[in-house]
């Protein structure tokens, strides 16, 4: 028996190739499974070539892997496309409609099943694909009913003669494919799970879970991939809580509403991608200058411009620290597991209100729609502070305002509702004095920058970076960000295999940056390798911007729109230490 496996299904988009991987990821999860998913789709609503692949394991995994064992096939173009991962005990399960053929060199085992015409027998071909998921399933010698609850759950609300049919359409394609295979594969029966219960979501539902805990009560939004999940579960979520979501005409207007119910109080946030931020950055420059709260989450995607929507990219980084016309106060958090994403959103409404600043968590495509099993979420870590928030004000004299914007030693100001009595003060986005009164003075315009940039060197997160350093001068420091944590990692074992010495940290706060407690493991470290989804290496200058150390810092880039597999950055690696 085997600890863990590779399934991905393909075919044009469209034509159920999402709905089958929810359906049979769910049932691997229900019985305990640790899984880590991957969505390769178009930008398109029908059309187009798509496939998800799942990585299953007894034990807990964060990476894609680099091969396949079962491939299941609505068309001839995936397997031309993916059939090249597959080894020689790799199997496809193919829809024999379309007469499939293995390409030259692939030494898989091809099933052939009747998937359409088992559909069209049931009544409609919209049954294929729980008739390929059952050919699969049945495959690794998995229980049926686990399988079958799972499709009860998907499509238990169009009623019962539809379930019916699809485990219809599942038993009969798991029986034939067994009688051309003579029973389930021995090279692919995993060994049994944990039975643990686990999460198993994207990224995205973690960060509005998060929003939702932190005590979010607005978001404004734009859809836009691949953020608008966040807006979707929210959508569903916060009218049950007393909140709302607006979709919004543009990001523009969306980041506006979100900084003016920050200003009235509310914990609000809004989510886009590169070219929403992009619009944003005037608005957070408002937020900035106001010393307004806001959380703002950028799921990062191929750029520049429309660039490549539904792909994987890590170049926003540059713009979200440096964007804004003009320097103001901001916080930039970038989480790299399903927890994180969880707990991050719930520290950075607090640092948003602490600091009185915008913050933004900066995630990828690969955290934001990669769907992977997760610890469950502890609730007691939860901790909700709103910040200098002053709820009672001083009797103020004759024409006099509240200082709002107040000089004090680490920069922050009493932060004061409106409603709140003797709280009254200007509010603009001009320069102005301690009362929000637009001012030019030179001698004010210093003091204002000065006390507002002071926050800066005062901020405190949890865990300005992830450290695993068992070496004390390890040939390769590996630095990463966002999705690519889990990748590193399993690369890092096959280095220590060759003899190679490692230790991982994986950037978090990306700014302000923490520089002083990066040093001692920079220095430390025989050469630096910094992994990052971009052509420009950003976060290796942001490290040299900072630390310097230029002649031993290294770029492994990839740009390509696809994620970081373990092996490339195994061989990559290897070939800087020696």
């Amino acid at each position: 028996m085997i600890s863990q496996l590779s399934w991905k299904i393909g075919g044009q988009q469209g034509e159920g190739v999402e709905s089958t991987d929810r359906i049979f990821s769910t049932a691997l999860n229900r019985l305990g499974y640790y899984l880590y998913g991957y969505r390769h789709f178009s930008s398109r609503i029908k059309g187009g070539h798509t496939n998800n692949k799942i990585r299953i394991s007894t034990k807990p995994i964060r990476s894609i892997s680099d091969d396949l064992d079962i491939l299941v096939a609505f068309d001839q173009e995936t397997i031309d496309l993916n059939a090249h991962e597959l080894g020689s005990t790799g199997v496809i399960v193919a829809d024999a409609k379309f007469n499939p053929t293995l390409p030259e060199g692939v030494k898989a085992r091809l099933f052939p099943v009747p998937i359409t015409a088992i559909a069209e027998d049931l009544g409609t071909s919209l049954f294929k694909n729980m008739a390929a998921s059952g050919a699969s399933w049945a495959l690794l010698g998995l229980p049926l009913e686990v399988f079958n609850k799972a499709v009860e759950e998907e499509y238990g609300r169009k009623g019962a003669a539809v379930v019916e049919k699809n485990i219809e359409a599942v038993r009969k394609g798991a029986e034939f494919v067994l009688e051309l295979a003579g029973g389930p594969i021995p090279e692919l029966q995993l060994e049994p799970a944990d039975g643990e219960e686990k999460l198993f979501i994207i990224g995205n539902d973690a960060i509005a879970l998060g929003a939702v805990a932190a005590g979010c009560r607005f978001m404004p939004a734009y859809p836009i991939t691949p953020a608008s999940e966040i807006m979707e579960y929210l959508t569903k979520t916060l009218p049950k809580h007393g909140g709302s979501v607006i979709q919004t005409e543009d990001e523009i207007a969306a980041v506006t509403m979100a900084i003016g119910a920050g200003y009235g109080g509310a914990r609000a946030m809004t989510a886009s991608a590169g070219p929403g931020l992009s619009l944003m950055t005037e608005a957070i420059g408002l937020a900035g200058i106001t010393e307004t709260p806001v959380v703002i989450v950028d799921t990062q995607r191929g750029g520049p411009s429309t660039g490549l929507p539904t792909k994987q990219e890590q170049s926003d980084l540059n713009a979200m620290i440096y964007s804004t016309h003009g320097e103001i106060p901001k916080i930039v958090l970038a989480p790299s597991t399903i927890e994180e994403c969880f707990y991050d959103t719930i520290e950075a409404f607090n640092l948003a209100e602490q600091y009185q600043c915008p913050v933004i968590l900066l995630t990828d495509l690969q955290l934001s729609l990669g769907k992977q099993s997760s610890a469950l979420l502890d609730y007691d870590k939860i901790v909700i502070d709103r910040g200098r928030l002053v709820t009672e004000a001083p009797q103020l004299g004759e024409n006099e305002l509240f200082k709002r914007y107040e000089f004090t030693e680490d920069g922050i100001s009493p932060r004061i509702l409106p409603g709140v009595k003797n709280g009254i003060h200007h509010v603009t986005g001009v320069e102005h004095d301690q009362a929000g009164r637009p001012s030019e003075s030179p001698v004010n315009r210093k003091k204002m920058m000065d006390k507002r940039m002071e926050k800066m060197k005062h901020v405190k997160v949890t865990n300005p970076f992830l450290i695993d350093a068992p070496e004390e001068n390890p040939d390769l420091l590996i630095i990463g960000m966002g999705s690519t944590g889990g990748t590193i990692d399993e690369a890092r074992g096959r280095l220590s295999a060759d003899g190679i010495t490692t230790n991982h940290l994986q950037m978090r706060l990306m700014h302000p940056f923490p520089a002083d407690e990066l040093k001692p493991f920079i220095e430390k470290a025989k050469k630096v390798v910094v992994v990052e989804n971009n052509a420009t290496g950003q976060l290796a200058n942001l490290i040299k911007l900072n630390l310097g150390n230029h002649d031993k810092i290294e770029n492994l880039l990839k740009y390509n729109g696809n994620p970081f597999l373990p092996a490339e950055i195994h061989e990559e690696c290897k070939g800087m230490a020696l």
